[in-house]
């Protein structure tokens, strides 16, 4: 066996059982069988510390198949995001061979490559990305995969194709109306919902007659997704999860009549603990 892919056996069976997944799953394969140097750029590089970054010692490429954050080697806060994370938001998500993929927040395309891999070719993938040299080195990178579209523009404006799943990986202060209207009935939602200094990525899936469950899966914090941000609403947020009570949120309801179950509302929307 090529060493480096023994490193990426060891990683994806690493990042898979911190993430909770039994062994011999579709995404440990899927993370077996990607190139994490192909879509950070090239040496020497950055791993993301408390402390800020530092270099990798060489450019051997065992040292990316660790569980860490990797910048993407472009101008501005982009990094390729900490593997643990997107495999138990993933997992979360649960994308089925066959169903269409929305990525917000595609960056260099790496986790849309897994995403374009769990799906498979009757599958779909549409990658939005802002960016516009991060979106040029997605297409690059996707090139192989027939079934992926790369978009480089706003994921947070419409339109957007109707969707099984819906995957934003950056922080917005509220679900959006594009967002939850492109949900086909069972669609999955999954974004960061952050206030200035954090939040929690939360799931939400639609149900028959425009109901939606939703739940907090844990904190996180993500680089801003623009044009999904409002300051009063981060003002809000901020409140809401110093309450303590995010972990309770079950229901999400599209209308401006919280009730006391509220944990935190919007123009249109809150959250429910019931």
């Amino acid at each position: 066996m090529d060493r480096i892919q023994a490193h990426r056996l060891f990683y994806a069976d690493m990042i898979t059982a911190n993430a909770g997944i039994p062994p011999g799953s579709e995404l440990e394969a899927a993370l077996a069988s990607t190139p994490r140097e192909r879509f950070v750029g090239d040496p020497p590089w950055k791993i993301f510390t408390r402390s800020g970054y530092v270099d990798a010692p060489s450019d051997d490429p065992a040292f990316l198949y660790q569980d860490v954050v990797i910048s993407l080697g472009s101008q501005g806060p982009f990094n390729n995001g900490q593997p643990t994370l997107h495999a138990f938001c993933l997992a979360a998500l649960a994308p089925k061979k066959g169903e269409r993929v929305i990525h917000i927040g595609a960056g260099t395309g790496y986790y849309t490559t897994l995403l374009a891999k769990l799906v498979g070719e009757a599958g779909a993938v549409d990658a939005y990305e802002i960016e516009p040299e991060l979106a040029q080195r997605a297409m690059h990178n996707l090139a192989e995969f027939p079934n992926v579209s790369v978009h480089s523009r706003s994921g947070a404006e419409g339109p957007l194709p109707a969707c099984d799943v819906l995957y934003v990986n950056a922080g917005a202060t509220e679900p959006l109306a594009v967002w939850l209207d492109a949900l086909r009935v069972n669609g999955r939602l999954l974004f960061p919902l952050t206030a200035a200094g954090g939040g929690a990525t939360l799931l939400v899936t639609k149900l028959e007659g425009g109901l939606f469950t939703a739940r907090f899966l844990l904190q996180a914090q993500f680089v801003p997704c623009i044009g999904a941000r409002d300051q009063a609403m981060e003002e809000r947020l901020t409140k809401a999860f110093r309450n303590g009570k995010w972990s309770e949120v079950k229901s999400l309801h599209r209308n401006d009549a919280a009730d006391d179950s509220c944990w935190c509302a919007g123009p249109g929307w809150w959250l429910s603990t019931k």
